[in-house]
């Protein structure tokens, strides 16, 4: 995609985390605790994915939302690495991988996206 930043202008864990499939440690991520409102954006290709209104506490160690920001935002497809069946969630706009997501989270959609920090910007706004 044109607007996608070049691997060049990520950082390592940035670059690891969306382009190799990686996962952060838990408890670390710049976004782990965030509160501030606003849209939480792919690091790669700058597409919004997730409202600050749907990021939820889940204990996991990781950001978490139960909603992307659309239905065409994220796409999903199953993973079978590391002895265990999930659900990759990577941005559907560039490919870039996010994390996982998980049919343990909150009402009203009952889902827990898991995503790494690496993966996201922030941009500041009301999060409507």
């Amino acid at each position: 995609m044109s607007d996608q930043k070049p691997a060049a202008n990520l950082t390592a864990e940035q670059r690891r985390v969306t382009q190799e499939r990686g996962t952060e440690a838990p408890f670390t991520g710049k976004y782990y605790a965030h509160k501030d409102n606003g849209m939480y954006l792919c690091v790669v290709c700058g597409e919004a994915l997730f409202e600050s209104k749907t990021k939820y506490e889940s204990g996991s160690g990781w950001p978490s939302f139960w909603a992307p920001v659309g239905g065409d935002a994220v796409a999903t497809e199953r993973d079978a690495s590391h002895g265990m069946v999930r659900e990759e969630v990577h941005c559907a706009n560039c490919g870039a991988h996010l994390g996982h997501v998980f049919a343990d989270g909150p009402k009203p959609s009952g889902l827990r996206y898991c995503i790494n920090s690496a993966s996201l910007d922030f941009e500041a706004g009301d999060g409507e």
